[in-house]
Formats: structure tokens, C-alpha cells, sequence
């Protein structure tokens, strides 16, 4: 009897952990939000002023002549080489953010600006 209240036990779990996934929802993925950024002697381009709180993805395009890095809400990127591009993805609360190039001397050049997030 033992042995049939144990099987029983096993099929019941069994069966259990195999509708599990179906029964989970996921929640729905946020969409991150996409920013160019164009990076040159001696300012940024960025294609939005505003954006939603949340993930934002930058990317990067060096369109100058001497290397450039973006960073943004203590989050940077690799060195950029002129021609070259890269991808920051960082997550966004409310509020003014300030974006700079940390190449010394670019950011108190012009490289520098403030990101509005909703």
C-alpha cells in the first residue's frame, strides 16, 4: 500500500512540474529605447533630446578625427576609433542626465550635454 501511495506521489509531481512552465507567464520584455550618438571635434550628436525612463541603447559613431568614448550615468564606452562605432546600453531613471566625453580636455571643449529622461 505504501508503494502505491508512493508511486501515485511521484506521477502526481511528475505531472505537476511538467505543466509548470505553461502555467508561468513571463512578463512582457521593455522595449530599450534607441539613441545615435554622433561623436566629432568637438561635440555630440544625439538623435532624441528625451527619452522614457528605462533602457536606452547609444550608439556610437565616431564621425571625427581623434579617438572619443561616450559615457553616460556612470556607464561608458570602449575608445572609439574615428570612423569606428559603438553600442552602451544602460538603464535610465527620471530625471536630467549628463553625457561627456572623458578624453581630458574634450568634455570642457564642447563635448559634454545633458540627456532629458521621462
Amino acid at each position: 500500500m505504501k508503494l502505491r501511495t508512493l508511486s501515485l506521489a511521484l506521477l502526481v509531481t511528475a505531472i505537476s512540474l511538467a505543466l509548470a512552465p505553461a502555467a508561468i507567464s513571463k512578463p512582457a520584455a521593455t522595449k530599450a529605447t534607441t539613441v545615435l550618438v554622433t561623436a566629432k571635434e568637438f561635440k555630440f550628436t544625439l538623435s532624441k533630446r528625451s527619452v522614457p525612463k528605462g533602457a536606452v541603447v547609444f550608439k556610437v559613431k565616431n564621425s571625427g578625427k581623434l579617438p572619443h568614448d561616450f559615457k553616460i550615468s556612470g556607464k561608458k564606452t570602449a575608445m572609439i576609433k574615428p570612423g569606428a562605432t559603438a553600442t552602451l546600453r544602460v538603464t535610465l531613471t527620471k530625471g536630467a542626465k549628463a553625457y561627456i566625453c572623458t578624453v581630458p580636455g574634450h568634455a570642457p571643449a564642447g563635448m559634454k550635454g545633458s540627456l532629458r529622461v521621462t
